[in-house]
């Protein structure tokens, strides 16, 4: 989509939109646990309560029960990236098709089942443990528009005849077909993926998995920031900002946070997502639009955008910028970003010029962590004593379950086929040091929006692709 001023009317509606995550407006908000004021024992202290901690928490108990396990978080349960995403809960491991055959080649069949097997498992939990999260597996529609070279829609046909190949359920939606889906003058096709995605509620998920622990036994603290990590005889020592957490072993699941580890800031950056939620649609606004069928949306430039319909039929809508700041910053004066607010609500009115006199009444930003190979990726420290996953780039909503056992894995020396897999075993290339990070970040932002208006990919992307590294949300 190009760039041009900004239509007042596009300004208007969103003037009255309140800058936090539509998804706290919720009765069901749990209320906060005690922080850590002494010094506490435990089997297995779990530092971050976003999903990989949650999940690493309630899997660790499933596993055995009587293993006393500790979870802390620098603020509340679910309150970053993990209550306020856009809520698409994928199958995919390796963040889609066209990322595996370029990095896995050889373990795609193994990936996307166990992909598959974990989104199955994610179900089955919120149905076994009775989490009210509106959970709706829908599946998930890739969008070609009128906003991208042609080159795309091929390239994504592309990805269409593989997942065709591996069984999975997809069905290649041509012009008349994605407009019968969901109607905007825009649409070209589409590539419907029918069981390998869901859409949830962020918040109320974590919120429901919080309580799901605690069930468990696990005792969580918050507003309890780890500090610093050391050895600690046979086990580990953490330090936070006033008590410490004594354990036998460590789960570090921080993801855009600082990294107790220093090492792991080589590997990731945070960058920085917005979106917004509209007023709910009337009956005769849905009618225009059709979705009878709530699929998540996508489309599929470098910058894209990710759209979905809430309970109350309001529409998501969310992505296209993705912002790195110089050295990775991470405060909540960074969540608001108005240019990028203004630019999703001219780019919603494009896609949907039949809904012209719909408002947002909320718009928010938040941090996820991205890494070069836009996956998440595992690894151990201090004798195999503390394990840590992370690197998700926007699609930890599902694998982040994954994340959590291959983590518990690592942690107990378990061998699995998820750990037998290269896919687990190696580590994304180190992003380089500043400048150069902030630099190279910001020339590749600038080719992503070239080749999304050219079709053309230039040398420093090329150049980017042979060395195996890129920049994605």
């Amino acid at each position: 989509m190009e760039n041009p001023a900004i239509d007042p009317r596009h300004l208007d509606a969103i003037a009255d939109a309140d800058p936090y995550p539509y998804w706290y407006d919720d009765a069901d908000e749990p209320d906060a646990n005690p922080t850590l004021v002494r010094t506490e024992s435990c089997d297995l202290c779990i530092v971050g309560g976003g999903y990989t901690g949650l999940w690493t928490a309630i899997i660790a108990k499933e596993r055995d029960p009587s293993r006393d396990i500790i979870l802390i978080d620098a603020n509340q349960v679910g309150s970053a990236a993990s209550g306020r995403n856009g809520g698409f809960m994928e199958a995919s491991l390796t963040h889609g098709i066209a990322n595996a055959q370029q990095r896995f080649p050889d373990e795609i069949p193994v990936l996307e089942e166990l992909g598959l097997q974990n989104l199955n498992e994610i179900e089955a939990a919120i149905r076994r443990y009775n989490i009210d999260c509106d959970f709706e597996r829908t599946g998930v529609i890739d969008v070609a528009t009128t906003f991208h070279p042609s080159s795309y829609g091929d390239e994504m046909r592309e990805d269409y005849q593989q997942l065709r190949s591996l069984g999975h359920n997809v069905e290649w939606l041509d012009r008349d077909a994605m407009q019968a889906q969901v109607h905007s003058p825009t649409y070209v096709g589409g590539l419907w993926r029918k069981e390998r995605a869901a859409l949830v509620d962020p918040a109320r998920l974590a919120w429901g998995l919080k309580r799901v622990a605690e069930s468990l036994g696990v005792r969580i603290f918050e507003d309890t920031k780890a500090t610093a990590i050391e050895r600690d005889g046979v086990g580990v020592l953490i330090e936070t900002s006033l008590g410490r957490v004594r354990a036998g072993k460590v789960a570090l699941c921080t993801n855009a946070f600082k990294p107790l580890l220093k090492r792991l800031g080589h590997y990731i950056v945070p960058v920085y997502d917005y979106c917004m939620v509209t007023e709910p649609l009337t009956n005769e606004q849905l009618e225009s639009i059709g979705w009878a069928n709530r699929q998540g949306l996508s489309d599929i430039p470098n910058q894209f955008h990710y759209y979905r319909l809430t309970a109350d039929n309001r529409i998501l809508w969310g992505g296209y910028d993705a912002v790195y700041y110089f050295r990775g910053k991470v405060n909540t004066e960074l969540e608001s970003r108005p240019e990028s607010w203004a630019l999703l609500s001219r780019h919603f009115f494009e896609t949907f010029p039949q809904l012209a006199d719909v408002r947002f009444t909320h718009m928010w930003g938040g941090a996820i962590d991205t890494c070069t190979r836009f996956t998440v990726f595992w690894g151990r420290a201090m004798g195999g004593r503390v394990a840590y996953a992370l690197g998700y780039t926007g699609l930890g909503t599902g694998s982040s379950r994954f994340g959590g056992e291959v983590l518990l894995d690592l942690l107990d020396g378990r061998r699995s086929k998820a750990t037998s897999t290269k896919f687990v075993q190696d580590k994304p290339l180190p992003f380089p040091p500043e400048p150069f990070r902030f630099i190279g970040i910001q020339a590749t932002r600038w080719s992503m929006r070239h080749e999304d208006k050219t079709g053309k990919r230039n040398l420093w992307l090329r150049s980017l692709d042979r060395l195996g590294l890129g920049f994605d949300s």
